[in-house]
């Protein structure tokens, strides 16, 4: 009874010090908390922050006056990563907390890692960024401690498990191709990030190195499969499996035949590898292995073809799978969870820019899915001079664009930019949906 006192004493004190008696009516005493709490994690910071900002630091300052800290501690760790830089300017405690083990700890042990977007752009010296989808915002994440920071990092795979997201394999080589005797290195490195720390870490490397090659998390773990590498003058029919819970690498059974410049996808609780054939419109079969029994199949099945075979194939919640086939324009195609049959839902719209008066189909986007919506991110378009003389210039777009794919007709949305240095070509991009543990 003495503690829910105190609390309700503690609650009436925050009540004061934000100045919000004019609350007092319509919230009850016992609610300030709840309304902290809701404002903070739905995006309502004015509130919040204003006040919070004109208070006088002190060495016996709690987190959030009139709040145990345990209490602050729990409201602050619900918060969405993309405002975490709004507040950290609040105070200098506050700043100290966000870069704390206090924090990143509890964040993980109660599974809130957010919503994540991480997108890596041709041009941006191997700079990734990251898009916090609950507060609109971009922000870049540190730099990976790569001991190639010069080379520009290709053919590489993403996955992200266990609230962790993971860069795995590619291939460094010369940002200036003028510069002779550099010669690219295929690497069998992975970097993993971590959302509650916001750091990247070595962790173990695959026993092949590899690049472009096909990787999926299937039930927990990362299968990885086929590609290539310098010392291979084709595909590889090697794979293997990592398992995060062990940090380990193990050899899987080899593909039926080499695999070169492939894509995975998980599927029904199994691996596919799908080919980039160049000039096969579709796929008739597909590579599958089936971890229950460890065994490789090859299954009857059709799979449109896409020249960008980097932009992939997404599984959105439920099951449904989404592509782009850029073949005369770029089409918006999902399938059934329950047979092969594909349904073009609609386009991917041209965009206008502000001084140039026609539409223009863009090129060498990014493609991913968050829970039912697809990302369209950057890419790159042509823009046409005027005058007739037939020259043209290369446009880089920072552009983001939304839809669920799942809802007739397409709705598309523009969503805030890409934050520097990501704009144009697309490298690598991946999402990651927070899951209790």
């Amino acid at each position: 009874m003495v503690q829910v006192e105190k609390f309700y004493s503690d609650a009436a004190s925050l009540q004061q010090s934000f100045g919000l008696a004019e609350f007092h009516d319509r919230f009850p005493v016992s609610g300030i908390f709840k309304l902290l709490e809701s404002d903070l994690i739905n995006g309502n910071l004015v509130s919040v922050l204003i006040p919070l900002m004109t208070l006088r630091e002190t060495i016996d300052q709690p987190l959030i006056p009139g709040l145990p800290d345990d209490l602050a501690l729990r409201c602050l760790a619900m918060i969405s990563h993309g405002y975490h830089g709004i507040l950290e300017t609040v105070s200098r405690r506050w700043r100290k907390l966000f870069h704390s083990a206090e924090y990143s700890n509890y964040k993980a042990r109660e599974g809130w890692s957010g919503n994540w977007l991480f997108v890596l752009t041709g041009g941006s010296e191997n700079q990734w960024v990251a898009y916090d989808p609950e507060a609109d915002r971009w922000h870049p994440l540190p730099r990976i401690p790569t001991s190639h920071p010069d080379q520009e990092h290709l053919g590489f795979s993403c996955a992200c498990v266990l609230n962790k997201f993971l860069l795995i394999g590619g291939t460094y080589g010369a940002r200036d191709q003028v510069i002779p005797h550099q010669t690219a290195l295929t690497t069998n490195e992975v970097f993993q990030f971590d959302p509650f720390r916001k750091e990247w870490r070595n962790v173990a490397s695959m026993r092949t190195a590899r690049s472009n090659f096909a990787c999926s998390v299937v039930s927990g773990k990362v299968y990885v499969a086929g590609g290539r590498n310098t010392s291979s003058g084709g595909g590889l029919v090697l794979a293997e499996v990592y398992n995060p819970l062990t940090d380990k690498w193990e050899d899987l059974p080899p593909l039926p035949s080499p695999q070169m410049d492939c894509i995975g996808l998980p599927y029904n609780g199994k691996f596919y590898v799908l080919t980039d054939l160049v000039g096969l419109l579709e796929q008739e079969t597909s590579v599958v292995f089936d971890p229950s029994d460890e065994t490789w199949l090859s299954v009857n099945d059709t799979w449109p073809f896409s020249r960008a075979m980097h932009l992939g194939i997404q599984v959105l919640d439920g099951g449904h799978i989404c592509t782009v086939v850029d073949w005369g324009g770029s089409a918006i195609e999902t399938r059934d969870v329950d047979n092969t049959e594909w349904h073009r839902r609609g386009l991917v719209p041209p965009v206008v820019l502000p001084d140039h008066p026609r539409p223009l189909e863009v090129f060498d986007y990014g493609f991913v899915a968050l829970r039912n919506e697809i990302y369209v991110l950057g890419g790159r378009v042509l823009r046409w001079e005027e005058s007739g003389t037939g020259k043209f210039n290369i446009v880089k777009l920072s552009t983001v664009r939304v839809c669920n794919p799942l809802s007739l007709p397409l709705r598309w949305r523009e969503i805030r930019p890409m934050c520097e240095p990501a704009f144009g070509s697309i490298l690598g991009c991946a999402s990651m949906e927070t899951r209790s543990l």
